[in-house]
């Protein structure tokens, strides 16, 4: 039996010395350099007690080192289990304590913090630090560069990675081999990556899009990646020139769009622009054709399932839809049980070789969320248009049910955005003592306008029927996000819970 992630990304590094990965200060790390360091990390982590089927848990910075751990807990046959950094101890107790890894990784500086917490879930602790020192690396240093992966078939578990856990408990997504690999092949099929590829990486690799999207892709095909331990506008805009492609979040594109650097010149070696984990603007993506020529092509995914849809590579790439189903990947959109209408709004549901095994130790939630038939499910709400291509606009537990009536908050936020001095708006249901819930706007003005939220009600009290109006607005600095640039409407849900009791 082969191994087939390792097969397909990890062991045609084998031999090949031209660069791999490109670091910020110019330095450079040849996929033959890297292969090695992944064989000495496997060897170490094998010596740690971490065998096939068993957990590694990592909660370190971005560095060639954390994303080389991935590839050693692919050759062992082990399931990586990436942690955002920010993550708290008690936060990260919940995550050891639900998946039981065999092994965990930490930052030296928060080893004091986090020891107790591996031992009372009796993972060994190992350290990797910002440099990529620590006693994993020391571990590895005398270790063979050569390393045999252990056999794995297609439905075997390559990662867990657990969802936002914005409404309960955060649910471990079981990604099997199969999961990644094939949604790796799709996305290099669709997107035209090839070995000639320069990918610029300034996402995280704790989260789907940094490592299984933009690293997977770029191992899959060949190419080298402009390896950044984070986004930085000036360091991005010094090293696009070197790039042909780039991957990021919506915040990426706005913050370059601040800066009157950004130009077709400078954009000119680059073939293509992906945006995705958070909904782009329409507004942004205008904003950035008009500056530099290209058209952002924006997909749309999950936790759970990895890619789903994306615009097209060759064909209109329309701002505000999140195009069509990747290659083997069925969607379809329902109310219940049943497919809605063309135009219509329903539960966007999907199935294929992307899709999840299930929850961690939740069967019950597994049970819920996959159909009998394979289709997952999403909990998004969608509707698509007459030529196919699929909107997104909204969560179902973001609907607002007000007085009887749905509202569904992106149709109230498109228009709060078009609102003259609104930056971007984020439209919630809240308790009301008449309607059940009722329709709250929070706004963030533009750079440098003061705005009053009567004068907002009142831009768009005409566009909208009575029942979908906000009955009131917010005026703050900047709406709370995620690590990934979500929008964390239940945090606006619990600091404006009270805003109509009485």
């Amino acid at each position: 039996m082969t191994n087939p992630l390792h097969d397909a990304l990890f062991a045609p590094l084998s031999g090949r010395h031209s660069p791999l990965l490109i670091l910020q200060d110019g330095t450079t790390l040849s996929a033959d350099a890297f292969l090695r360091r992944i064989a000495r990390q496997a060897h170490a982590l094998h010596g740690a007690g971490l065998a096939k089927g068993d957990r590694i848990a990592a909660q370190v910075a971005k560095t060639p080192e954390a994303l080389a751990l991935y590839g050693a807990a692919v050759a062992l046959g082990a399931v990586f289990l990436p942690l955002n950094p920010a993550y708290t101890p008690q936060e990260v107790a919940y995550f050891l304590g639900d998946a039981t890894p065999r092994v965990f990784l930490c930052d030296p500086a928060r080893q004091a913090s986090l020891a107790p917490v591996a031992t009372r879930h009796g993972a060994a602790l190992l350290t990797l630090d910002a440099q990529g020192g620590g006693t994993l690396t020391d571990m590895a240093a005398a270790q063979p560069d050569g390393f045999d992966a252990a056999p794995c078939g297609p439905d075997d578990l390559a990662a867990l990675l657990y969802t936002s856990g914005t409404t309960g408990r955060s649910k471990g997504a079981m990604l099997t081999q199969r999961n990644l690999l094939s949604n790796a092949q799709a996305l290099a099929q669709l997107w035209r990556f090839t070995a000639d590829d320069v990918l610029l990486h300034a996402l995280p690799i704790f989260h789907t899009h940094g490592l299984f999207v933009a690293s997977n892709v770029s191992l899959l095909t060949g190419g080298a990646m402009i390896f950044l331990p984070g986004f930085d506008a000036d360091t991005v805009l010094r090293l696009l020139p070197q790039a042909t492609a780039m991957m990021g979040v919506p915040t990426f594109y706005t913050r370059l769009l601040s800066d009157p650097r950004l130009d077709r010149d400078l954009v000119a070696h680059v073939r293509l622009f992906v945006s995705g984990s958070a909904p782009l603007l329409a507004e942004t993506h205008q904003a950035f054709e008009a500056r530099t020529g290209q058209r952002i092509l924006e997909r749309y995914g999950m936790t759970e399932t990895n890619m789903n849809t994306s615009n097209p590579y060759d064909g209109q790439r329309r701002a505000g839809t999140v195009g069509f189903p990747l290659p083997g990947v069925e969607l379809r959109l329902t109310q219940g049980d049943t497919e809605v209408a063309t135009g219509d709004i329903g539960q966007i549901e999907v199935r294929g070789p992307n899709v999840f095994a299930g929850y961690w130790k939740m069967p019950e939630k597994t049970a819920e969320e996959l159909r009998p038939d394979g289709f997952f499910q999403t909990g998004d709400l969608g509707r698509l248009d007459a030529d196919g291509y699929l909107r997104i606009v909204g969560r179902m537990k973001d609907l607002i049910i007000s007085g009887g009536f749905n509202v569904y908050p992106k149709e109230v936020e498109l228009l709060l955005d078009a609102v003259p001095g609104v930056q971007e708006s984020a439209v919630i249901g809240l308790p009301h003592p008449d309607f059940g819930e009722a329709v709250f706007a929070v706004v963030v003005p533009q750079a440098g306008v003061r705005l009053d939220a009567d004068v907002v009600l009142s831009g768009i009290s005409g566009l909208l029927a009575k029942f979908k109006q906000p009955k009131a607005v917010a005026v703050v600095a900047d709406l709370p996000r995620n690590a990934m640039g979500k929008v964390q409407k239940n945090v606006l849900r619990r600091t404006y819970a009270g805003w109509f009791a009485g």
